[in-house]
């Protein structure tokens, strides 16, 4: 080791030897370098990779040791032989080739060692060929041992070296470090060899003129070594970067592939089978890539269009067009289809020769399921357009037509494409008005001011605007602005609204039927007329007026007559009127009159020309119909000084009148408000005696005619004032059924009635009579049903008693519910018979259980042979509908004997009892009296 630094220190040029270094550095850079990018590259970049690293590799370790060489200072001067100068620059080119080649092509341990002992026998070669070479006066003596361990020096760090640049991945500390060992092989080889030199001079010299000079050689043997390595290096650094981009383009291109899961996109060979896959065919079709790589793509397509063979025609178009693209139902592993959008496109290698399609899909279920939605609604859109009874149209900011409906075009009566897709708003109206007009002139003008007119409206955001046509319609249109600058128009013939609208203010003014102002109106004529003469010191007259028994004009001759009547009488009393009179139709049979009048003479000439029209006979669909009215006179001021309060003093003059026998006429008198008041206020008691529990009942006995013994009782309701005392029936019941205080006390009245029923021993029936206005206004089914549940009553003990005015009113409803009380298996009465107009209508409709003969023919049958007659004949009638009859107001004992000749079955009077209370009933031996509870 001495003898080599020795050799190294004081037999070479430091500077020269520095050099050397340097070279061979580079050298062995470019020679790792570009071995490393002759395993990486094919076929013929290959062999060009490992030329150049042989040719720069091998001319820079020559360089190295040739200026090493000329570093050495043997004491002599010295020379070079040419030819074997350049054989040792052979060797070195030719054995660094080798040395990269193996490198390159074998694999393992044997590409690293095979090529280091190829480089280090190599450049052993080339240096003692170079030693060879130099021409001296002498010879060169050789130590063994210098060179056998300059070889094995040269050979161990040359396998080194190209170990570690072949194993594992090339990172630069490899690389660096490669290098570096290397060159410490051919620095090492060099040095080592050059310690076991020994120069041995003889006598002859050179002469140096024939020599090359040491420095020329050393210049330019340098300068072309580092321009080789460097054109070496610089091109490794380019393939470098290349291969670099290259490979960082492509990993970003496999990275972006797969990281793409919205689109499919895979590649097929020639025959159409996959041969790669990326997440995103994965996500859309449910295969994975070891489950479909290698498989036709036309798994993906249908049955249907396997067998029409789309798939095929697809590479066919792609192929011979260039690019396929189409849409069309795909199916995923699962069975499941989605609509996809493919492209297809041909695939060439660098010689142009198909080598397979990239195809890419997407998935578009949501896109088809929103254009279909979209193209759904537009048809819908277009639908209701053209469907609706308004024409409607849009036009932009420019004023031109965008779209318009078939009937904006109908309703002007303009031909087909008249209203075409861009049209100018002017031109429109100008045309329009040209086409209906005969006057250009006048045409134009007025289409000028209708653009003026809607422009204006069409710049404050929102309007409307109404034209009449020539023709008589009224076109209305409904101007809104858009955000954009343009505006939205509808137009609409309102032609028969406003006549609509104008028939029903007639109608909300006016009777239906009679063509008279109604009460609104009467009250707004009475208020002015009020007005005017509180003004002026006038009087006026306010006339109530109510039709007399117009009911039985109804129930006799049906609605339709009686709306004859009144159509009749309104006519008679329009005619009856002079100016300034006026007369309404409230409602029913209710009218009323009005007259300012300064004379009281002009009022009664007004009654008697009312009185007349209404008080006569008429003839009707070939019967003649008596009418009758009822007349009341309210005056103001001296009767009232509001409008409300005259109205109302009339109607209680005309209810006096209609109380009357004698008069049909009747003026207001201040004592009327006091009967009033009383009834008023007895209808307030009538509620408080419900809560106060005024009210009490008193059993009549009902007796069998012919063997005298106990059927039943008919309940009487009976009400104790405390302050009036007892109040007659006849006061309060009326009364009670006006101000709906009849139901609940009718209730009571059934609930109590079955409770005492229920507690007797004897199973006599208890007869209830029920009004019409609980007939009409209750469930009394429901009621009837709770009450016998409730009290525990059979429901064959309970007789409920109508009166025929209770099934007149609403007969259909009335029957109804009867039926509905008949299946519970309670017995159904007729109250009253024989004064009604219908009695044997309702006895044919109704299956009812018992007829009670009115008390009014009692009371004539002992003196009246009609009465008599009418009695037998009821009679008989019961008998041959197998119903039984009872007969009310037995007083006599005369009258229960022609009972009893005639077959009457029951009877009730005061001869066979007086009404009474619970506790004083005898039942005639028969039944024990019971307690009320």
């Amino acid at each position: 080791m001495y003898r080599v630094l020795t050799c190294l220190t004081t037999e070479h040029n430091p500077w020269l030897v520095l050099l050397a270094g340097i070279i061979c550095l580079l050298a062995s850079h470019v020679a790792v370098l570009l071995t490393q990018r002759a395993r990486h590259a094919e076929e013929t970049a290959r062999w060009i990779w490992l030329g150049v690293a042989g040719a720069a590799g091998g001319f820079g370790i020559w360089s190295t040791h040739f200026i090493a060489m000329l570093a050495y200072d043997p004491g002599v001067v010295v020379g070079y032989n040419a030819q074997l100068s350049l054989m040792s620059l052979a060797m070195a080119v030719v054995a660094t080739f080798a040395a990269v080649t193996c490198a390159a092509f074998l694999g393992g341990v044997a590409a690293y060692v095979t090529g280091g002992l190829l480089f280090a026998s190599g450049v052993a070669s080339m240096h003692f060929t170079g030693m060879l070479a130099i021409e001296f006066p002498g010879e060169i003596s050789w130590s063994q041992g210098y060179v056998v361990a300059s070889i094995v020096l040269g050979a161990v760090f040359a396998i080194l070296a190209y170990g570690l640049a072949l194993r594992g991945k090339s990172g630069a500390a490899r690389k660096y470090l490669s290098t570096l060992m290397l060159t410490l092989g051919v620095v090492a080889l060099h040095f080592t060899a050059m310690a076991g030199v020994t120069v041995i001079p003889a006598a002859e010299t050179l002469d140096p003129s024939l020599l090359l000079s040491p420095t020329l050689m050393i210049v330019t043997i340098a300068a072309t070594s580092l321009s080789l390595l460097t054109c070496g290096l610089t091109a490794a650094m380019f393939a470098v970067r290349a291969e670099r981009r290259a490979a960082d383009g492509e990993a970003n291109f496999k990275r972006l592939v797969q990281g793409v899961t919205d689109y499919a996109i895979y590649m097929l060979d020639l025959d159409g089978k996959v041969s790669n896959w990326n997440a995103g065919a994965q996500r859309a079709k449910g295969y994975t890539a070891e489950e479909i790589v290698g498989r036709d793509f036309s798994t993906f397509y249908s049955a249907e269009d396997r067998a029409a063979g789309k798939p095929q025609r697809a590479l066919e178009i792609a192929r011979t067009e260039g690019k396929f693209e189409a849409e069309g139902w795909r199916y995923r592993k699962d069975g499941t289809s989605f609509w996809a959008h493919v492209v297809i496109d041909p695939i060439y290698d660098d010689g142009g020769a198909l080598i397979g399609y990239a195809k890419i899909t997407k998935d578009n279920t949501k896109q088809k399921a929103d254009a279909d939605r979209i193209a759904q609604v537009s048809r819908n859109l277009d639908i209701a357009l053209e469907s609706m009874s308004q024409g409607i149209c849009l036009f932009d900011r420019h004023e031109n037509l965008v779209l318009a409906n078939r009937h904006y075009g109908a309703i002007f009566g303009f031909a087909d494409g008249f209203t075409a897709v861009g049209k100018a708003y002017r031109d429109i109206l100008e045309q329009g008005y040209v086409a209906r007009l005969p006057d250009k002139a006048v045409a134009l003008a007025r289409a000028e001011e209708h653009y003026e007119r809607a422009m204006k409206v069409v710049r404050a955001g929102t309007g409307v605007t109404t034209q009449k046509l020539s023709d008589g319609r009224f076109i209305q249109a409904t101007y809104n602005a858009t955000e954009d600058g343009g505006w939205v128009v509808t137009v609409e013939d309102i032609t028969q609204r406003l006549q609509t609208e104008e028939k029903i203010s007639y109608m909300a003014r006016h009777d239906a039927l009679t063509g008279l102002p109604n009460r609104a109106v009467f009250n707004e004529t009475l208020e002015q007329e009020i007005a005017v003469a509180g003004r002026a010191g006038g009087k006026v007259a306010v006339i109530g007026i109510d039709l007399d028994k117009f009911k039985e004009i109804n129930d006799q001759h049906g609605h339709a007559a009686g709306d004859l009547v009144l159509v009749e009488l309104t006519r008679l009393m329009t005619d009856a009127l002079q100016q300034g009179e006026f007369v309404a139709r409230f409602g029913g049979d209710e009218f009323a009159a009005i007259k300012r009048f300064d004379d009281i003479t002009e009022v009664h000439d007004l009654v008697a020309r009312l009185e007349r029209s209404l008080v006569g006979e008429i003839t009707i669909d070939a019967f003649e119909v008596k009418t009758g009215a009822s007349l009341g006179v309210a005056v103001f001021p001296q009767d009232a000084r509001e409008a409300e309060q005259l109205l109302a003093n009339a109607d209680l003059a005309m209810y006096r009148a209609k109380g009357s026998l004698v008069t049909r006429v009747c003026f207001y008198e201040g004592a009327m408000d006091e009967a009033a008041r009383q009834r008023r206020a007895l209808a307030q008691d009538l509620w408080e005696a419900i809560a106060k529990r005024q009210f009490h009942l008193h059993y009549q006995v009902q007796k069998s005619v012919s063997t005298g013994k106990t059927t039943g009782y008919e309940v009487l309701l009976r009400w104790k004032h405390p302050v009036r005392g007892h109040v007659p029936p006849m006061e309060f019941i009326e009364l009670a059924e006006e101000c709906g205080a009849i139901l609940p006390i009718g209730e009571w009245v059934l609930r109590e009635a079955c409770r005492v029923a229920a507690s007797w021993d004897q199973p006599h029936k208890i007869a209830v009579n029920l009004s019409p206005v609980q007939l009409g206004h209750q469930d009394m089914a429901a009621l009837v049903r709770e009450v016998l549940i409730e009290t525990g009553l059979n429901p064959r003990r309970l007789e409920i008693e109508i009166t025929e005015s209770s099934i007149i009113t609403d007969k259909e409803r009335a029957l109804n519910t009867l039926r509905q009380i008949k299946a519970l298996g309670v017995s159904i009465a007729i109250d009253d018979f024989g004064t009604g107009y219908s009695s044997l209508e309702t006895l044919r409709a109704f299956p009812f259980d018992k007829i009670k003969l009115d008390r009014s023919f009692m009371n004539e049958v002992e003196s009246s042979q009609q009465a008599k007659a009418i009695v037998r004949a009821i009679l008989a009638l019961g008998q041959s509908l197998d119903v039984p009859v009872l007969a009310e107001g037995v007083e006599t004992r005369d009258q229960l004997e022609i009972l009893q000749k005639e077959g009457c079955d029951e009877a009730q009077g005061y001869l066979l009892g007086k009404p009474q209370p619970v506790t004083n009933l005898d039942h005639d031996s028969e039944v024990r009296s019971a307690e009320a509870a």
